[in-house]
């Protein structure tokens, strides 16, 4: 992770601490017994501030093979039940959404090396090969 992304990872995080110690500062007063606090505490601040933006520094960014070739951008992140990003969600192929190609890719294959992600052994035609990723329906509750 370079120095720019850091700094502005800080940045969002300093905002996010100075948002929650104001919240927290105006609700100080109105708490009840037994109520849930919300927000981080202050030993969760460190571990925010040192963590990436999802929207800033993973998605829409591409996704290159070993060889430097751009194969597929980050459209998404899928956290699983246990509160770990196990998966990025790669967008391959198609122009303007048609054609596209999405696939789920574990976490732990993807490599940061100079702010970009590299997915070493990949080509566009093996992600294309793979089974595509849909997202699970969700039926409405009446």
């Amino acid at each position: 992770m370079t120095t720019t992304m850091r700094s502005g990872i800080r940045i969002v995080a300093a905002i996010a601490v100075a948002a929650a110690i104001s919240m927290s500062a105006a609700s100080a007063g109105a708490q009840v017994a037994g109520s849930t606090t919300i927000g981080v505490t202050k030993e969760e601040i460190k571990a925010v501030m040192e963590g990436w933006s999802a929207k800033k520094a993973i998605l829409g960014k591409a996704v290159y093979n070993d060889k430097n070739e751009k194969i597929g951008t980050v459209d998404d992140l899928i956290i699983t039940p246990d509160r770990s990003v196990s998966y990025a969600i790669i967008g391959a192929g198609g122009f303007l959404g048609i054609g596209k190609h999405d696939v789920a890719i574990p976490m732990s294959q993807l490599k940061l090396e100079k702010d970009k992600f590299i997915l070493p052994g990949a080509t566009k035609e093996a992600l294309k090969a793979m089974p595509k990723f849909e997202y699970a329906k969700v039926e409405k509750k009446k």
